[in-house]
């Protein structure tokens, strides 16, 4: 008999968070749309500052957009001299980590947080995301959760990763597959200083 047909009613997960992480949720949102949005990206550390305050551990350079939506700063954590682009979407109900000198352009989403679709509750599940160094997920990717990005990746545009990508490697499509690998000497060179 289906779930749907069952006598038995389903229990679905009503709260998933303690009431002191609403409350820290709801603050962050209050600070993105005032402080955060009004904060001018030629004023270093701002945007980074404002993250710190919430609990995230943000490196030094990092630039981070207007328009970048971090659902949980506490849980988030950024290398040197990472640039989050415009409308990047970082979905951290579990916890994101990107590398240094690592790019996430525009529109690109990276998500932390699923449902168990197999439990008729649909219970939420917080898969981390690690992301490597010297790593570019191009515009309007997806990465889903669970996902490792190994170092020096590339991400193609509008690519759907679901599961690893391997070091030094370059994917693209949905879902995202290996197009070639990278030449590591000449990916680490191009790369700013310290």
């Amino acid at each position: 008999m289906s779930a749907a047909n069952s006598s038995t009613p389903v229990q679905r997960e009503r709260w998933p968070y303690s009431p002191p992480t609403y409350l820290r949720r709801g603050a962050w949102r209050l600070v993105w749309f005032t402080l955060w949005r009004v904060a001018h990206w030629r004023i270093p550390g701002l945007r980074a500052s404002l993250l710190r305050l919430f609990g995230a551990r943000v490196g030094r350079n990092t630039a981070l957009r207007a328009s970048t939506w971090i659902e949980m700063p506490w849980q988030l954590t950024l290398g040197n001299r990472c640039l989050i682009g415009e409308n990047v979407k970082l979905y951290n109900l579990g916890e994101i980590s990107i590398g240094d000198d690592t790019v996430v352009s525009q529109g690109a989403h990276l998500c932390a947080g699923t449902h168990d679709y197999t439990d008729p509750a649909f219970p939420l599940q917080r898969d981390p995301i690690h992301v490597g160094e010297h790593v570019w997920i191009a515009a309007d990717a997806f990465v889903g959760p669970g996902a490792e990005i190994g170092d020096g990746a590339v991400v193609g545009a509008r690519a759907v990763v679901t599961g690893n990508v391997e070091p030094w490697s370059v994917v693209g499509g949905h879902p995202a597959r290996l197009i070639k690998s990278r030449d590591r000497q000449d990916a680490t060179a191009e790369s700013p200083s310290a």
